[in-house]
């Protein structure tokens, strides 16, 4: 596996360091992809959803207010 890296840019001095990512940090970053893709997938369900059923968000709102 390749391995990731994160670079830490100190703005006083100019240096900028390479630092290797952790197991944590990678397995964060991981979650955090997969909760993304989760959103979209369910956005794009909504929208196929509200276009199927001939109504706007903004109706839908309506609707369960």
């Amino acid at each position: 596996m390749a391995q990731l890296f994160k670079l830490v840019h100190n703005v006083e001095t100019g240096v900028v360091e390479e630092i290797e990512l952790t197991a944590q940090e990678i397995a964060e970053m991981n979650d955090d992809a997969g909760i993304e893709a989760a959103k979209a997938k369910a956005e794009a369900e909504k929208a196929a959803l509200l276009a199927k059923l001939g109504i706007t968000a903004d109706e839908a709102k309506l609707l369960l207010s």
